[in-house]
């Protein structure tokens, strides 16, 4: 690195010089390309600004702690954006750093488009961007201990459209298909928790007791059908019996997300979420 090039990183401020850094290499779900999407796997994702669209070989990134910080915790990031496009600033790779530094396992998931127009209606939520995230579950329990990650502390976490998917996926699992050629298809894709952040279509939810413990933050300001959608959907998971722990922060509205240095309590939100992981017994409490 020139003289000049480490004068020029010095004057930028600190809390700009993370987003500088190139994210891990991603991991395909599929070595060969997903079903019903092997004739384009090879296509490169369109980068607007930090949104990725023109998702044909869904993966996951992962950001792994340091073994002497690391709690055993992983959790699945799946960035919203209406199903058109990725968001993967705020709603990605910024909170699967921060998730790394507080030694929880974070992989930062594509999942293919229902609504981007490049994909020319070939995809949909439940055939497609649902097939993405139950691999993705299969694949991180099945690398466990290659990861150092418990297989029964591995959880998802969505926010707006990829909230959808966290609660789908809590919803309909199963424990895998021990007849399957594929070791990794015969891994339960079951979450063990799962984070609600803004996430849309709540009138599709179904709750059952016994399905995995929920946290949720959301926006007074944000739509009726998610501000309101989630006390609702609170409610439901009370009459089920399922743990839940609900924040709606009165000064937030729609897609706050995660950013470095926000002084809100809406921004503090991780730090919540860390400490329900904590109440919940999924990170020891002197972690």
């Amino acid at each position: 690195m020139t003289k000049h090039l480490l004068s020029l990183l010095a004057t930028v401020p600190l809390f700009i010089q993370p987003l500088l850094a190139e994210p891990p290499a991603a991991l395909p779900l599929w070595p060969n390309g997903a079903l019903g999407s092997e004739s384009r796997r090879t296509e490169p994702e369109k980068l607007e600004g930090s949104n990725v669209t023109n998702v044909h070989n869904p993966s996951i990134t992962p950001y792994l702690p340091t073994p002497e910080t690391n709690t055993g915790v992983a959790v699945i990031i799946a960035p919203g954006g209406g199903h058109s496009k990725l968001c993967l600033g705020h709603e990605g790779y910024a909170l699967a750093e921060w998730f790394r530094d507080q030694g929880i396992a974070a992989f930062v998931l594509k999942y293919r488009l229902a609504r981007d127009k490049d994909s020319n209606g070939a995809y949909t939520i439940q055939d497609h961007a649902m097939a993405d995230t139950r691999r993705a579950l299969r694949i991180i329990r099945s690398r466990a201990t290659e990861w150092n990650i418990k297989p029964d502390h591995i959880g998802i976490l969505g926010f707006s459209a990829g909230g959808e998917l966290a609660a789908f996926s809590a919803m309909k699992s199963d424990s895998g298909n021990l007849d399957n050629t594929d070791p990794i298809e015969r891994t339960s894709s079951r979450p063990d928790f799962q984070a609600l952040i803004y996430p849309g279509t709540s009138h599709l939810f179904t709750v059952e007791k016994g399905m995995p413990p929920l946290f949720i933050a959301c926006g007074y300001s944000d739509r009726p059908d998610i501000a309101k959608g989630m006390a609702s959907l609170y409610l439901k998971y009370k009459e089920a019996d399922v743990k839940a722990e609900l924040h709606i922060y009165s000064n937030a509205g729609h897609g706050f997300g995660y950013k470095p240095g926000t002084k809100t309590a809406a921004g503090a939100w991780p730090y919540r979420f860390r400490e329900w992981l904590t109440d919940s017994g999924f990170i020891p409490s002197k972690s």
